[in-house]
């Protein structure tokens, strides 16, 4: 009390009234209300109504950015990056998942303490789904798969499940973003499947909500990936790298970071990227035989390819289409030679020449040679320290 009553000027408090003192003095609202203290700065994120959501907080973990985000789909590739986004600003992030309770367990150390919820749902069940997004103001469906099981065709997750999930959106009232992740290339005259299911699944969401955000992504790089993960695998087995065609189909990888980056950027902005379609390619086209070579160079293996027509890639793949549904139990899933993947690769994915990129949303994508492809290291014959990194070839004298 005498220390106090020192910083008071001498005035005399007794016990009684120092709390009301020390609020005449000092108000607790400098303290409790962080959206006027001067050590917090307000921003808002964009809402299709007419108010915003308020942030409050440094813009830290333990910050509230105001998003209670429902993301379908966090268990996959992608998930986990645009997770780890979304809590690095404060939001509250619910976490939906079919399988085992182990399933998300990595993405609640992401955010402070209770901000990850893992949900059980079930995705034929309307209900689960329901109760999924019921505190929901945000929701981002990542729910997307290369290849078919005997429980799951590409219509049922492509397109159905973000169709339902859009319509119980919309019944919900209260969603402000809804942001649907489908693929570089999506159109319904595709010969691949999974190209035209996600064409079918952004008319379907675009019917439900006009004003939903569309999002591209080209075939994504980081170090869980699908692609190039799986191309060092057979490379490490069969010590040859098969190239459907000539290898001369141009694509356009991008880091999965930035996309991730882009799902946050969508949902910050003013309102702009509401009810717009984005596409989501790397700074390079690449051709499959240069992103090979790119593999090739950073694990450190002398290149043998095969050039495989895609007749007979195809026709190496189709067994497993035919025996999909007629056999009693579930087949692995498909490696390189995968049907669908071959007919993507029958034609160029890259960015179209009109289409919104990554310049609209204010982000600049990383170039794939360096640090976004440096996991590939772990499949190097004499562990990753065989070798140099491609950063560590570059000459220093050639330095600027």
């Amino acid at each position: 009390m005498q220390a106090i009553t020192r910083r008071l000027g001498h005035q005399s408090l007794q016990p009684a009234t120092s709390i009301s003192s020390l609020k005449s003095v000092y108000p607790l609202s400098d303290y409790y209300n962080g959206a006027d203290h001067r050590r917090f700065g307000t921003t808002s994120i964009a809402t299709p109504g007419t108010g915003h959501l308020v942030r409050k907080g440094t813009g830290g973990r333990s910050s509230v950015s105001g998003i209670i985000a429902t993301v379908f789909g966090t268990t996959g590739f992608l998930g986990r990056y645009v997770v780890q986004q979304l809590a690095k600003m404060g939001s509250q992030v619910l976490v939906p998942f079919r399988g085992c309770e182990d399933d998300p367990r990595h993405l609640k150390l992401m955010g402070d303490l209770g901000q990850i919820v893992p949900m059980k749902f079930n995705p034929r069940d309307d209900n689960t789904i329901k109760a999924t997004m019921a505190k929901a103001n945000v929701v981002i469906n990542l729910i997307g798969r290369e290849y078919e099981t005997r429980n799951y065709s590409f219509e049922d997750v492509n397109h159905f499940m973000a169709e339902r999930i859009a319509g119980i959106a919309k019944e919900h009232g209260g969603i402000m973003r809804f942001i649907q992740i489908s693929c570089l290339g999506a159109s319904s005259s595709s010969p691949s499947r999974v190209f035209s299911t996600k064409a079918a699944a952004e008319e379907a969401v675009l019917r439900e909500l006009p004003w939903a955000t569309i999002m591209r992504p080209a075939a994504m790089i980081g170090t869980e990936d699908r692609l190039l993960n799986k191309w060092a695998q057979f490379v490490k087995k069969f010590n040859f790298f098969p190239l459907f065609g000539d290898g001369s189909t141009r694509i356009q990888p991008v880091y999965v970071v930035d996309v991730a980056a882009a799902v946050t950027a969508a949902l910050k902005d003013d309102g702009t990227s509401m009810g717009k379609i984005y596409e989501l390619g790397g700074p390079d086209i690449f051709t499959v035989h240069e992103l090979a070579e790119l593999m090739y160079d950073t694990i450190r293996e002398y290149p043998h390819y095969v050039k495989v027509p895609f007749p007979v890639a195809k026709a190496v793949a189709m067994p497993r289409e035919i025996l999909l549904k007629k056999v009693p139990f579930p087949l692995p899933r498909p490696g390189l030679f995968n049907l669908d993947e071959i007919n993507a690769y029958t034609s160029d994915t890259i960015v179209s020449d009109n289409a919104l990129t990554f310049q609209d949303l204010g982000i600049v994508p990383h170039k794939l040679k360096g640090y976004p492809t440096e996991y590939l290291i772990w499949y190097r014959k004499g562990g990753p320290k065989f070798g140099s990194t491609v950063s560590e070839r570059i000459n220093p004298e050639a330095w600027p």
